[in-house]
């Protein structure tokens, strides 16, 4: 994965990100800033503590990016992404390999012709 160079007006817009997840969730939720990533070429994904109840170790995050030569800060994407430590679902398995045979047999005799 390539390295990209930090743009600097975008790492400076801390306040810009969380205003905008302030609209989408109570200001209270929204913790401390955590990190600041260059994705692209002017672009910036901003990363927050989730205190979101039910989430813990989750983190906020807002992409930022802004056109060449300009100074407008524009967001892209914001959301929820579970951070290390996370409490995720476990992974889906599906019916077919969570019954036994007995009750395979059962659901057989059961349906109607």
């Amino acid at each position: 994965m390539p390295s990209y160079k930090k743009d600097a007006l975008l790492t400076e817009a801390v306040d810009t990100a969380r205003e905008a997840l302030a609209e989408i969730t109570p200001v209270e939720q929204i913790g401390e800033h955590l990190s600041a990533v260059a994705d692209g070429e002017r672009l910036i994904t901003h990363r927050f503590t989730a205190l979101k109840p039910g989430y813990t170790g989750w983190e906020w995050f807002v992409t930022l990016a802004r056109a060449p030569r300009s100074k407008k800060v524009t967001i892209c994407e914001l959301g929820l992404l579970p951070g290390t430590g996370a409490l995720l679902a476990p992974e889906w398995v599906p019916w077919s390999a969570r019954v036994s045979d007995s009750e395979k047999v059962q659901d057989t005799a059961e349906t109607p012709a």
